[in-house]
């Protein structure tokens, strides 16, 4: 492919899109959309209505995620997505090939349709659609270990053998970012939550990003927190838009540790780390030192402060006769990205690609 790949890496919180080549996505927005009247349109109730990026403030209620934990609910809100991305780039890469990055279990009718919106409705010359947990795993400069990813939507591992991946051996957990946001905003807001409320959903998210830690032990963590005066570590204290100050408990402060104590919060399912480690021991024994010894975290959720230790010691610990290694990026909540500009141009790639020619030949009639 001699142009530069346009990658597109849509998740369930955030897409990510740019030029390969970069160091870094070029665009990075929330995945949303919202839907407004069009009144000047007298056509059916389904045209009656305009779809738009992001949330409209006078409308706060009509915005929704089109893609929900991995899976597209709304493709005509993928669609518009899309479109607004290759509008973009297509202004000095008007023939540039397209990669876009998709859910490892996605059905086909799904990666049809993909396709048939790339093709038919984008008019793009070619595409490539590549496992997300295999690009993270080729961010790292990895063949093989374990790619821990925890997103908006889902938490994953999944092994890797020399690039191939250990399909038996994947986990999937259905709490991610979107449980530990509503979690803080029903937390904070109790009776008055509401989840259309842009006042709550800013407050939430500067508490995540600026408060927010995973500790190494919880009972520690909580006997240290309560044994301090109220009012005594600014740390717990914040500040709302309004300019009313609030005082954080420890559990809010500490809301991450739903990915290691999802108990605690009333979520099903293992930890993540348990979930790690059932992973590598569904594989082979001969190869447990070598997955332990390459052990990738990636995705927003491991960007929390303490997450990547916790992670670490209880793996080392777990598997105390191998030296457990874990390859954390600066920019690991943009892997799948990174690792799909790595990808573009290999040649060993060749062969993946498609074609439009190649697309009316297998699916049009």
């Amino acid at each position: 492919m001699a142009a530069r790949t346009i990658i597109i890496d849509h998740g369930s919180g955030f897409l990510k899109a740019g030029l390969s080549g970069f160091n870094e996505p070029q665009m990075v927005f929330p995945s949303i959309v919202n839907y407004t009247p069009c009144r000047e349109n007298p056509g059916p109730s389904y045209a009656r209505r305009r779809v738009s990026l992001g949330i409209d403030i006078c409308h706060p209620d009509t915005y929704s995620y089109p893609v929900h934990r991995g899976r597209v609910l709304n493709w005509e809100g993928v669609e518009h997505i899309w479109s607004l991305v290759l509008e973009k780039h297509r202004l000095e890469n008007e023939d540039s090939p397209v990669m876009v990055t998709e859910f490892p279990l996605r059905e086909p009718a799904d990666r049809q349709k993909t396709l048939e919106i790339m093709f038919e409705l984008l008019g793009v010359p070619s595409i490539l659609l590549a496992d997300q947990l295999e690009m993270s795993l080729y961010a790292s400069g990895l063949l093989t270990g374990v790619v821990v990813d925890s997103g908006y939507g889902l938490t994953r591992v999944q092994p890797f053998h020399l690039g191939c991946p250990l399909r038996s051996s994947a986990k999937m957990l259905e709490f991610a970012g979107q449980d530990l946001s509503a979690y803080l905003c029903k937390s904070l807001f109790k009776e008055d939550y509401s989840q259309h409320n842009l006042f709550q959903l800013d407050t939430v998210a500067a508490t995540q990003m600026t408060k927010c830690y995973v500790p190494q032990s919880l009972g520690e963590a909580l006997d240290f927190c309560q044994s301090l005066p109220r009012g005594s570590d600014e740390r717990n204290s914040y500040q709302l838009p309004d300019g009313t100050p609030v005082e954080l408990t420890p559990m809010q402060r500490l809301a991450p540790e739903m990915f290691f104590s999802p108990e605690v919060f009333d979520l099903q399912g293992p930890s993540i780390s348990q979930a790690v480690l059932d992973s590598i021991e569904t594989c082979e024994a001969s190869m447990h030192p070598l997955l332990v010894s390459h052990l990738m975290a990636c995705g927003g959720n491991t960007l929390y402060p303490g997450f990547t230790n916790r992670l670490y010691k209880l793996i080392a610990d777990h598997f105390s006769s191998t030296k457990a290694t874990m390859w954390v990026g600066s920019n690991r909540n943009f892997s799948v990205w990174l690792g799909a500009s790595v990808v573009a141009h290999l040649s060993t790639y060749k062969s993946k690609w498609m074609t439009k020619e190649e697309y009316d030949e297998s699916f049009k009639l």
